[in-house]
């Protein structure tokens, strides 16, 4: 059956770009996933509040390999794009991810995370704002930022970032213990509300 309007991002369209590299200033990069990154990935997953928000744990190196791998992947399949936060040694800092993606209503939700020692140095937002303006500028028309209303931080982040507060979804993330409500922040791209 035909749809009746073109979709928002045309597929193809992702798998056709070469994942950019974006300064975020300091020294610091948005940048492709790089196998030389699996052990700062699993450490990374080590973290305990890494692990509390983002429910998931990696437990060697070649699971790592796999994840970043699976991360490649899915940016050629047009499920999901990853970026790693680099410093200017190459140290992975933070990630920033695309995912969920509805090309034909040209929507995503927004994943990130950042390392210990890079917390509270505005990286995560910062990150966030450039990955944002990529993506309204190959079509997509809204993101979206879940977090637990116990993670105070990523609402701050997602302040910072432009994306204003739109909504609580009662009881609708698992985490360890139990369900918690989640907060729902939005950012449309420019002109993009109806």
């Amino acid at each position: 059956m035909p749809e009746l309007v073109p979709p928002t991002v045309a597929p193809g369209t992702l798998a056709g770009l070469p994942q950019p590299t974006f300064p975020l200033g300091e020294g610091v990069e948005l940048r492709p996933w790089a196998d030389g990154d699996a052990r700062a990935v699993m450490s990374a997953y080590a973290d305990p509040d890494i692990r509390r928000w983002h429910v998931r744990g990696i437990d060697s190196v070649d699971e790592a390999h796999e994840m970043i791998s699976a991360w490649r992947q899915a940016w050629a399949q047009e499920r999901r794009l990853e970026w790693a936060v680099a410093g200017a040694d190459g140290a992975v800092l933070g990630r920033l991810a695309l995912k969920d993606l509805i090309l034909f209503d040209g929507i995503a939700e927004v994943a990130y995370w950042t390392v210990p020692a890079a917390r509270g140095r505005g990286l995560a937002p910062r990150a966030l704002a450039a990955a944002s303006g990529w993506a309204f500028g190959v079509g997509f028309r809204r993101l979206e930022l879940e977090h637990s209303t116990r993670n105070p931080a990523s609402c701050r982040v997602a302040e910072k970032a432009g994306f204003p507060l739109e909504g609580t979804r009662r009881g609708s993330a698992l985490h360890a213990d139990g369900h918690h409500d989640m907060h729902v922040h939005t950012r449309l791209a420019p002109g993009g509300s109806a």
